[in-house]
Order: structure tokens, then sequence, then C-alpha cells
């Protein structure tokens, strides 16, 4: 206990700046933000800005009946109840993680078509919501996968790109969980021992991925997962996530938008629907009020670039539909001491952007490692 509070005192004492490189306007955004010990420990029933709510919940009230019946003796929401003596956090596991093709209703259209994505559908045309999540009609569409049995112990792991993979000798214990998800720019070859091979899921905006694919070229990064077991979350964070997903499940050209004339075969390979998964709006809300509310949003210029980082939401996934989550390349308090990415041929320092509150994150993935929710990986050098 003592060494979790030395080590968000020593977090707290850090000034965190946050370099925006706005390039088509040819400026730089910085953001300051001191994050404080009491943020921790918040009744509020507002998260305050900048900070990670803590409540303490009977959290049995938001698990639906039918699902308490079915949980594992090692599931999540029984991990989160036994927390009697630390200030919970505030999960709520009847919380929508997918949309599928029951998604669309004329009641969640009026509600979420005021809100911009990633959070709703706002400049969405209703037709294309409506005919993309139509696709998602695979009985799998709404849920992570089909469990063998009921009792059965979900084990995930969630590979961030970390530099603190580089050398850590972790690809088998990562290949060793049942579920492995990875993100953006994952390369794998010639890092096998470090990252492993498995990909279960590959979770994305189009955004990206398509950056991605150019700026780790040289890296590695040369194609996303591809392979019968690997499946594609779509983050919805704007029109483009909606066009390619419905292109990638036709087996068609996209045919209009940002990625006009693109061939989704050439990133997901023949996946039939049911390897496709979309994020459902309400679940982002969810998490972005209840664990990642960063101070950026009180910016009235700056908010609409705010999003949590891809990396966070696979996790949050993870953490809805797993049993046990591990995370291996997730910011750590000693991020200074590794490079941006583990396939960085040189050292290159992490830096920190006005779109994602990476240093908020990495104090939630802290406390979420002490209360035992997640298993973080970290080394000292």
């Amino acid at each position: 206990m003592m060494r979790f509070l030395r080590v968000i005192q020593k977090w707290s004492s850090w000034r965190c700046v946050f370099p925006l490189a706005a390039l088509s306007l040819g400026m730089v955004v910085v953001y300051g933000w001191k994050p404080t010990l009491s943020a921790f420990f918040s009744h509020q029933s507002v998260i305050p800005t900048g900070q990670v709510q803590l409540l303490y919940e009977d959290d049995t009230s938001i698990i639906p009946a039918n699902q308490q019946s079915d949980e594992s003796a090692c599931s999540l929401p029984n991990t989160v109840r036994k927390l009697h003596r630390f200030p919970q956090i505030r999960f709520n596991f009847s919380t929508p993680v997918f949309q599928w093709a029951g998604s669309f209703t004329e009641k969640a259209y009026q509600r979420l078509r005021l809100l911009a994505p990633p959070y709703g559908w706002m400049g969405i045309p209703p037709a294309l919501v409506r005919s993309t999540l139509g696709l998602l009609s695979s009985p799998t569409s709404g849920h992570l996968v089909e469990r063998r049995s009921p009792d059965q112990c979900l084990r995930c792991a969630v590979v961030g790109n970390g530099g603190i993979l580089r050398g850590s000798g972790q690809g088998r214990d990562i290949d060793d969980h049942d579920l492995v998800f990875r993100v953006n720019g994952a390369v794998i070859q010639g890092f096998e021992r470090d990252v492993g091979t498995k990909t279960s899921f590959y979770g994305f905006t189009v955004n990206t991925m398509k950056h991605s694919l150019v700026l780790y070229h040289s890296d590695g990064f040369t194609r996303v997962p591809q392979g019968p077991d690997t499946r594609y979350i779509f983050i919805p964070s704007n029109i483009r996530d909606y066009v390619m997903m419905a292109s990638a499940i036709r087996r068609e050209y996209v045919p209009t938008g940002v990625d006009f004339g693109d061939r989704p075969k050439t990133y997901f390979g023949n996946s039939s629907r049911e390897h496709f998964r979309m994020l459902h709006p309400d679940f982002i809300s969810y998490l972005t009020e209840h664990f990642l509310k960063s101070h950026q949003l009180t910016d009235s210029k700056m908010r609409h670039l705010y999003m949590p980082s891809t990396g966070a939401l696979m996790l949050f996934a993870a953490l809805h539909t797993c049993d046990q989550v591990s995370a291996y390349g997730f910011i750590t308090t000693n991020y200074a001491a590794f490079s941006d990415h583990y396939y960085d041929s040189v050292m290159t320092p992490l830096r920190f952007y006005a779109n994602h509150d990476l240093r908020m994150e990495g104090l939630l993935w802290e406390l979420l490692h002490h209360q035992k929710i997640i298993q973080l990986y970290t080394r000292e050098h």
C-alpha cells in the first residue's frame, strides 16, 4: 500500500505537458496538468476534470441477474466485489461493449445523433449507420467470443507497443493467454520473443491503422495482422470507420469518402462478418465519464481533439468481456527509461500529444494493478 502511495505521490510531483503538432496549422499547443493524490479518493458524483473517480458501490446491482448466475469463479465482477478494503472503481458491466444489428433503433438514433463520434452518430447519415450495423448480424457480433462453458475462466492479454517490451522476453507468457489483443502498429516479426505471435483481436480506427502502415512500415509493420483466428475491432471515431467496415464485410472497394477506392481485403484478407466488431458509442462515453475524463475536455477550443487512446479502449473492452486481464507495453511510472516503441531502432522518448492523456491513463493502470483488477507488466530498466 505504501509503495503504491509513493508511486502516486511521485507522479503527482511532475508537471505534465502535452504538445500537439498541429501540422495543418503549423502550430504547437501546450497543456499543463498536475494530478494529485486526492484525485484518486474523490467521492463526488461528477468526475472532476483530469481526475479518476473512485466510489464505494454495490456493483452487484449493475450486473444483470442473468449474467450473475453465469459468472465463472474468476470473473472480474467477482474480483471487484471482493475489494472491501479500498474504494473500488465504478464499473458498470451492463453497458454494451459492441454495436450490432439490433443497436440501431429510432430511440437510439434520436439520442446518439446529438453526440459527435466516437460518442455518438452526429454527422453520419442514419442510412449508413443502419446499413452498416445491419451487417453485424452474426450471433457473435454483439459480444467478444462464445465461451466453451459458463464457468470458463477467460484469460486475456492486451499488448500495447511501448518500449518496455523490448528485451522483455514476455512473448511466451503473452501467447499463453486465451485471447491476445493488439493495436495500431503491432510489429511482430523479429520481436516474437518479446511480444509473442498470437493475435486474436486487432483494435484500431481507420485513421490510426492507415497512419501506422505508413509511419511504421520501415520498422516492420507492413500489414495488419491477418489469419483465420484474427478478428477486428473498429473504434467508431468518424464516418470512415462505418464506411470501411461495411465495405470489408461486403468485400467491395470503398465507394466514397477519404478512403475512396481502397480495397479492404488488403487490410483484412478474406475475413467474414463473424470476424468484425465495432465498439458501441455508449461504451466509449461510459469509459470517458467514469475512468478517462481528461482535463483536456474542459478546453472548448481543443476538446474535440481528445479521445481515450486505442490501447485504453482495448484494455477496457477486455476488462468488460474477459475474466482475467494482463496489460503489456502500456505506460508505467518509469516510462522515461524506455523508448516510445519496442521496435524503435534508436532510443526515442515518449511524446505526449493533446489528443490523448497518457499520463492520466498511466495513473489509472497503476491503480488497477494495485487493486488486482489487471496485471500490469513492469520492470525497472
